[in-house]
């Protein structure tokens, strides 16, 4: 079986804001360079065998502490891209409620069937991303990975790779931390296990 830690990126400039953040590529605060270097550190105590990430900055950045601690390359991975959320992108829950407020209504109640206008289709999303944890855990049977990705898209393949509703994974997962560990087992043909959640890197060992 393989262990995924999954981490969402450090905090940028629009999570603090509370925006929307989807393709575009927002830079960390001072406060998502401290969660990228506390990754670090608390990597450097670890024994993991690969390091990836999405290719957004804000998630390569926070992955780099880390990879450099465990003396590893990071693999940047088209398919952890966070779920593109199309007019929604870079704006506030009230923002969307002025520009398109019954599509906002409609994804309150089914984020899947009714992901935001001109948005990524989250079954979609939660497949590719899917795809590249099942590559890996073929490649690494009994590995430890770290995984640097997105809020939306972690919280989706959660859902998937647990047997849950892709259509709850906002009630069923409110929120993911920024910079905080959640570990993830993945045995071949059967279902995942979820280890723990939320966990902040700076108080976590193994």
């Amino acid at each position: 079986m393989t262990d995924f830690i999954l981490v969402r990126h450090g905090e940028t400039a629009w999570h603090a804001e509370n925006r929307y953040a989807g393709r575009t590529d927002v830079p960390l605060t001072e406060r998502g360079r401290r969660q990228a270097a506390a990754l670090g550190a608390w990597a450097a105590g670890q024994r993991l065998d690969a390091v990836l990430c999405s290719p957004l900055s804000r998630a390569r950045l926070t992955a780099g502490p880390a990879a450099t601690a465990l003396g590893l390359v990071p693999r940047v991975d088209e398919r952890l891209y966070e779920v593109d959320f199309g007019r929604g992108d870079g704006l506030t829950r009230g923002e969307m409620a002025e520009e398109f407020p019954d599509a906002l209504a409609a994804f309150l109640t089914d984020p899947v069937t009714h992901h935001l206008p001109g948005g990524e289709d989250p079954v979609a999303a939660a497949e590719r991303a899917v795809a590249c944890l099942e590559e890996t855990a073929r490649e690494l049977p009994e590995g430890r990975v770290l995984v640097v990705a997105h809020s939306t898209l972690v919280r989706l393949v959660l859902c998937r790779l647990l047997g849950i509703p892709l259509a709850r994974y906002r009630q069923v997962f409110p929120a993911l931390e920024n910079g905080a560990l959640t570990e993830l087992r993945l045995p071949p043909g059967g279902p995942a296990s979820l280890l723990r959640l939320n966990a902040p890197a700076a108080h976590t060992t193994h």
